[in-house]
């Protein structure tokens, strides 16, 4: 390799990178120092959902780099999912102006570049911040990636998951972390031994420290991203009308004190993205592209069921029609296991100021095909906005690695205006379906009493407001509707109900003198049909409006028989 002319290896990234199909345009090969735009380092469209890493010391340009193939991919025609952490990604929704240095760079690479703008749907995790809020219930979120937000060991989380298992059990919606600390509380207290202990592996003591925990987190400001309504995660396959991918752009700025807490989040959206797609196997573009930053921040102590969960999800979350690229500084900040299943390289500069950073830099280089370059040197010695890239071909082989001299992006590198982003925000159709939160009845009604409904936010371990779709003492007897649930879900289950006789209480017996029965009509129907849905309609057309309430309600029971998913989530939307 060392006695290849300059031509050869020129010639050698040439036919390595002579893709057929369409492709994301990287950049141009720079070769024995000389930049060639006649060599075009470009990765094959149809092999993004093989995921890929894009690393590099801080400053080297990996925010650019992703704010390049987000551009890129939205022109044609494919979603994609970016974390703006320092808010500089908000830029895609402006154009770039142009300059002479600009110009000067992107002519020598061989890029026709103008100033663009591209369709961006800005989102704020709990609305904290300038986008549509996200949200999540905590049911829908799962023990281990709750486990994760509070910082819990393998003990703490099997109890845990012990916990949400009695919810589940015991028809108590979890939708925000009171209700979740009105499920520990009654465990804990006296009404609630004989069920403690019906758990056997979750002890007082542990539930208490999770208990501690949650008030913690509540203390903090966490309760404002777990609620209703919860964020659908097919918002992010959206395309605009003229045919280009929509750019969801989650913004975090605030949340860098927080890193577990968004890092998790991300770990979320796609969970449940997985658990909701279909196998799509190969596809000539990708359904999404999920680019997630500051990956390290994912598996710095993670439990090992939480690993296993990632690898699980990267592994087969492909052949739905996702890929996902990790970003962050070196390779040895993700595991092994997940490490190999990344496809896409684009590795940045690296530096090597420290033992421990040259121990990073060898370890970088190891897991590179052999070729043309020195690595070690290259990578200690390439500029802002250079990459070493290998990618997988559109037959599956590694394609030549290659120095690269990156696309310029064609929107601003930078914040868009404030102004622009609310404006946006605004007139977003997203803003009406999920701007105003909502507390229905849940786990905390239920074991407190407290029967409510309110269409705005309830102030933490408060009752809602009273309404009068809500049963109270003076309503119609829930008795009577319980026993017709139970007869309507055993014809057609053709079984014994499940449901008590004599209605609902916590741990499965009859309503005590103290307890509130479950509300006839507490939520809105899952989005999604099937045959639940097709029962459902038909009941309602039959039984009238409040038999139709009361058989969403036996869906949803008969859903919670379903198995969580592979992070321990739960969604109403698959039930």
């Amino acid at each position: 390799m060392a006695n290849k002319s300059t031509a050869d290896k020129v010639a050698t990234i040439q036919k390595g990178y002579a893709l057929e199909g369409a492709t994301i345009e990287l950049g141009a090969a720079i070769v024995d120092g000389e930049l060639h735009k006649d060599a075009p380092v470009r990765l094959p469209l149809s092999m993004m959902n093989r995921h890929g890493l894009v690393a590099g010391a801080t400053g080297t340009g990996k925010t650019v780099t992703l704010h390049m193939m987000a551009e890129q991919l939205s022109t044609a025609g494919v979603p994609v999912f970016l974390a703006d952490i320092k808010g500089d990604l908000s830029g895609l929704a402006t154009a770039a102006p142009g300059s002479e240095k600009l110009a000067k760079r992107t002519e020598s690479i061989g890029q026709a570049w103008s100033g663009k703008t591209f369709p961006v749907e800005f989102l704020a995790l709990g609305g904290d911040g300038d986008g549509i809020p996200v949200r999540a219930t905590i049911t829908s979120f799962g023990p281990i990636l709750l486990s994760r937000v509070l910082e819990l060991n393998d003990t703490q989380e099997s109890s845990l998951q012990l916990v949400f298992h009695f919810a589940d059990k015991n028809n108590l919606e979890l939708v925000d972390l009171k209700d979740l600390r009105a499920v520990i509380q009654f465990l804990t207290a006296d009404e609630g031994k004989e069920a403690l202990k019906e758990l056997g592996g979750l002890s007082k003591a542990t539930a208490g420290v999770i208990l501690r925990e949650l008030v913690a987190l509540e203390a903090q400001g966490m309760e404002r991203f777990f609620g209703e309504p919860e964020f659908d995660t097919a918002e992010l396959l959206r395309t605009a009308p003229d045919g280009r991918g929509v750019i969801s752009c989650l913004e975090l700025p605030t949340l860098q004190t927080k890193p577990m807490v968004f890092s998790t989040f991300l770990m979320w959206l796609l969970a449940d993205l997985f658990e909701d797609l279909p196998e799509a196997g190969d596809l000539d573009k990708p359904k999404l592209v999920f680019f997630l930053d500051e990956a390290h921040l994912l598996f710095n102590d993670a439990s090992k069921a939480f690993l296993e969960a990632i690898t699980t999800t990267v592994r087969l979350i492909r052949s739905k029609g996702v890929g996902i690229f990790f970003v962050t500084q070196t390779p040895k900040d993700v595991p092994a296991d997940v490490l190999g299943q990344l496809a896409n390289r684009i590795q940045h500069a690296l530096r090597a100021f420290t033992p421990e950073d040259a121990k990073a830099l060898k370890a970088t280089v190891s897991t590179f095909p052999v070729s043309d370059y020195d690595l070690e040197e290259t990578l200690t010695s390439a500029g802002i906005g250079e990459a070493v890239v290998t990618v997988m071909n559109e037959r599956g082989a590694p394609t030549p690695v290659a120095l690269t001299r990156l696309r310029a992006p064609e929107s601003i590198m930078g914040p868009s205006a404030v102004e622009l982003v609310r404006s946006t925000v605004a007139g977003s159709a997203l803003l009406a379906k999920y701007g105003t939160a909502v507390d229905n009845v849940s786990a905390y009604e239920k074991l407190t009493g407290k029967a409510g409904a309110s269409t705005g936010a309830a102030a933490p371990g408060q009752p809602p407001v009273p309404s009068p779709d809500v049963f109270v003492p003076s309503s119609p007897d829930p008795t009577a509707i319980e026993d017709e649930a139970r007869r309507i879900e055993e014809e057609i289950l053709g079984r014994p109900s499940s449901r008590q006789p004599g209605g609902w209480q916590p741990g499965g017996g009859g309503h005590g003198a103290e307890e509130a029965p479950p509300p006839a009509s507490r939520r809105q129907a899952p989005q999604s049909g099937g045959m639940m849905e097709d029962i459902t309609g038909a009941l309602g057309g039959v039984l009238g409006s409040g038999l139709k309430s009361m058989a969403r309600s036996m869906g949803t029971q008969l859903g919670r028989e379903l198995l969580r998913g592979v992070f321990g989530t739960s969604s109403r939307r698959r039930r």
